[in-house]
């Protein structure tokens, strides 16, 4: 285990689970190190800080492992907490924060993933249910610039770095994100606006070229 003091950061490029980690280190402006893994061989550093699951993220502060994606983004906003507010102050709200981003982890990457590795009957099913997920979102973001109102939050946090998986998915499932969540498309554009997103999101081209080699690896043609 790392045990000098700062702050390093276990991940894999395209992962929307760890632009998350990195989105709200951005945000708080905190340095840290970075470490790409090879998912396919682990690191010794990784296996020994995430000896339970053995994934990315892994945000390492001061020589101790913070592990689960939502929960580094939680931990990074109550550590750094003098700049940029990621979760709500009140009780009711942090629990709603909490509730879309845990409908989040649930249920997008998960339908998402459906629609490159099915087809036939099985993708359109994939698809209803991604469309449905879609239309979820929108309705609870409404005409708000964000999640949680004015403010970029943890519920933009946890959702935006799908948003360079839409490519991918409108490409291989064949539907728009724009035609079917209009607000949830525009909603992308201005996340995108923000320093910390825009240099973090994977170019949704490159992504599909991933998805692509994901086909071939898993024999998806």
């Amino acid at each position: 285990m790392a045990s000098e003091k700062g702050v390093m950061l276990l991940d894999f490029w395209v992962s929307p689970f760890g632009q998350r980690a990195r989105i709200a280190l951005a945000e708080k402006g905190v340095q840290y190190e970075y470490k790409e893994e090879n998912l396919t061989e682990k690191s010794e550093l990784l296996l020994k800080a995430n000896p339970v699951h053995k994934k990315i993220p892994v945000l390492i502060h001061d020589g101790k492992p913070v592990c689960e994606s939502l929960i580094i983004v939680e931990y990074i906003d109550e550590v750094w907490s003098d700049k940029a507010t990621l979760m709500p102050s009140a009780p009711y709200q942090r629990a709603q924060a909490r509730f879309w981003a845990d409908f989040i982890d649930k249920k997008v990457y998960d339908c998402g993933s459906r629609l490159w590795k099915l087809k036939g009957e099985e993708q359109q099913a994939a698809k209803k249910e991604m469309i449905d997920i879609l239309q979820l979102l929108e309705a609870q973001l409404g005409d708000k610039k964000y999640f949680g109102g004015d403010s970029f939050g943890f519920v933009d946090v946890a959702f935006v770095p799908f948003t360079s998986w839409f490519y991918s998915y409108e490409t291989c499932a064949n539907f728009s994100v724009e035609g079917v969540a209009p607000k949830i498309a525009q909603w992308a554009k201005r996340c995108m606006e923000r320093e910390s997103v825009a240099k973090t999101l994977s170019d949704p081209k490159k992504v599909y070229e991933f998805v692509c080699f994901l086909k071939k690896k898993f024999g998806v043609e």
